[in-house]
């Protein structure tokens, strides 16, 4: 193992285990953030937003439907009561009353477990369904390992292959890349974007939107959101979150990635009707995998799959890569979409630039968000 991988495994080994629980330790909780906080409260804000984003997923309702206002009210006026909210709560201890008493208290049953992205759920079975062609998703992969299939080895050396030789992936230590970006946050409109990524598990991404910058940054064991539309100015992640944040800076750079997960496992699912292998990382003690789905004819890597736990069950963020082009020593992915449980973001790059020297202050935490007046 080189010196630098060397260095990639006790970083990783550092993040999963002491480290990552100082990142935690500092997370503000959603009952000392939010009013009217009467079920949820003791988890931290971020993983309290992506339960929001369940119930959304879940139900095909957004936030006004259950809170019953205007997003341009305020925070504080969130904490309406309303006759929705009320069933939230009756239908969250329903939930854990029965994984409590049928499955030890894992979460196997959610709210998509019947709702299925409709408010009520369907007694009636449908036929058109029952007799209609399956359709098949890609990221409904539960089957790991499968048989027959190539090592994990051999996928990752031909992904290596495809972006310009195991040694020019070794010798990646930076990106910086400029473009555009589009989301949910700017109404869909282009806005500039600039992303700083530092080997192993280093990285910052700015949105400049006409409210003010969106930050997002990682330094390898910690990760803050500063952003006006964020119910903190400065958000801490935690738990998967956390993680999460790790892993999209690891994406960069294949060689740190591979060695991030002690073990992996291969199967075959079909995405864009083409064959692609599905590598999924599981670290010990974690129960959300990474999915990495490399495409069998070319090698490279199309999508990464990634999940967090909640108060209300696992939800997935999805990154899909496109038009991998020359940077430098290497070849990229030009087009980068994001699709989580809030939306949808998508980012274009123009200019990348590869092993150039980036400031360490480009990865300390960031001040918070100040507001468009």
């Amino acid at each position: 193992m080189t010196r630098f991988l060397a260095l990639v495994s006790a970083l990783v080994c550092a993040i999963t285990t002491g480290a990552l629980a100082r990142g935690q330790s500092a997370a503000p909780l959603a009952g000392q953030t939010f009013k009217n906080v009467q079920i949820l409260r003791g988890i931290p804000v971020d993983e309290f937003m992506d339960t929001m984003g369940m119930f959304s997923a879940a139900t095909g309702l957004n936030c006004a439907h259950c809170h019953a206002i205007d997003n341009g009210a305020g925070w504080e006026a969130y904490a309406t009561e309303t006759p929705l909210k009320q069933t939230a709560r009756r239908m969250l201890r329903m939930m854990n009353a029965i994984n409590k008493d049928s499955f030890g208290g894992a979460r196997v049953i959610t709210c998509n477990t019947c709702h299925r992205g409709d408010q009520r759920p369907k007694a009636v079975p449908s036929l058109t369904i029952q007799y209609s062609a399956p359709a098949e998703d890609p990221n409904d992969v539960d089957t790991f390992p499968a048989t027959g299939m190539p090592s994990p080895d051999s996928i990752f050396d031909k992904y290596f292959q495809a972006i310009g030789g195991r040694a020019r992936v070794d010798a990646l230590t930076s990106i910086v890349a400029t473009g555009t970006y589009s989301g949910y946050d700017t109404d869909h409109a282009k806005v500039p974007v600039e992303i700083f990524s530092r080997a192993p598990a280093s990285k910052t991404t700015i949105v400049h939107t006409r409210l003010g910058d969106s930050v997002r940054v990682s330094d390898g064991v910690n990760a803050w959101i500063a952003s006006v539309d964020r119910p903190l100015l400065l958000l801490p992640l935690s738990g998967d979150n956390l993680s999460g944040a790790r892993v999209d800076a690891l994406l960069a750079f294949p060689a740190a990635l591979r060695q991030a997960f002690p073990r992996w496992r291969v199967a075959l699912t079909s995405l864009a009707d083409r064959d692609t292998y599905v590598v999924q990382g599981v670290s010990q003690g974690s129960r959300s995998p990474l999915n990495l789905y490399f495409d069998e004819e070319s090698g490279l890597l199309v999508r990464a799959l990634r999940f967090a736990d909640t108060a209300v069950g696992r939800v997935p963020t999805q990154i899909d890569f496109g038009e991998y082009r020359n940077a430098g020593d290497v070849k990229i992915p030009f087009t980068i979409t994001e699709t989580w449980t809030d939306g949808q973001s998508a980012i274009a790059l123009t200019d990348v630039r590869t092993n150039v020297t980036i400031d360490d202050a480009r990865f300390r935490r960031p001040a918070p968000a100040v507001p468009f007046k």
